[in-house]
């Protein structure tokens, strides 16, 4: 089923609405859609590099926007509808991790899974059952959201349809690599600079206080 449900989404790359589709199935993919949109852009950027960036703008603001229903879905409509979703996603198991991560890490975690394959759904909707900082919930998105988008949007307006091959190869493990780098960075920079401001204790049993949460 997931086949035909990703085949279906890659026929609408040479849809006269591809781009309408593109906005449709970022937006969605933030918080309800188990399908990527990476490949879609992908193939859309293939076709016309000269709007590469267009696409890869498109589904950032998109995304993002799809993030804030997560958000809103974990925030106020967790027993009724995110509770269900995250079954139905397969990621009952992940959501305390996702939590304690959240918790301990905040924008970081926000990054880089909106860069690497980490469902992305999983963290807007577990940021807003936390109650996670709305700015900085939004900030971090749009931070990882367009590395992961635009990347792929300048790589095709620079190299054209050659890259296609590199970015099928490759796209992933250096966003992943990237991201954990700039994850890194920030760590390091906190933990340099907060040392002494920090008026927190660390987390213990946080999987366990969650679930006693839902």
């Amino acid at each position: 089923m997931l086949r035909s449900l990703y085949n279906w989404v890659l026929d609408k790359a040479a849809h006269p609405h591809a781009e309408w589709w593109l906005a449709f199935f970022c937006f969605l993919e933030s918080s309800v859609f188990p399908i990527p949109p990476h490949p879609l852009l992908g193939l859309m950027c293939l076709a016309e590099p000269g709007k590469a960036i267009r696409f890869a703008l498109i589904a950032t603001v998109s995304s993002v926007l799809g993030a804030l229903v997560g958000y809103a879905i974990g925030w106020g409509l967790y027993a009724s509808i995110g509770q269900q979703l995250i079954a139905g996603l397969g990621l009952t198991d992940a959501f305390p991790v996702a939590a304690c991560t959240l918790r301990e890490f905040g924008a970081e975690a926000v990054i880089f899974a909106a860069m690497t394959p980490v469902p992305y759904k999983l963290l807007t909707i577990t940021a807003g059952f936390i109650e996670m900082n709305l700015v900085t919930f939004i900030v971090a998105s749009i931070v990882g959201r367009a590395m992961i988008f635009m990347t792929v949007g300048v790589l095709f307006r620079v190299f054209g349809a050659p890259i296609k091959r590199v970015i099928d190869k490759y796209l992933g493990l250096l966003t992943t690599v990237f991201a954990v780098l700039i994850v890194g960075g920030i760590l390091a920079v906190t933990q340099l600079g907060g040392d002494d401001s920090a008026n927190g204790e660390p987390l213990t049993g946080c999987e366990a206080a969650t679930i006693d949460t839902l």
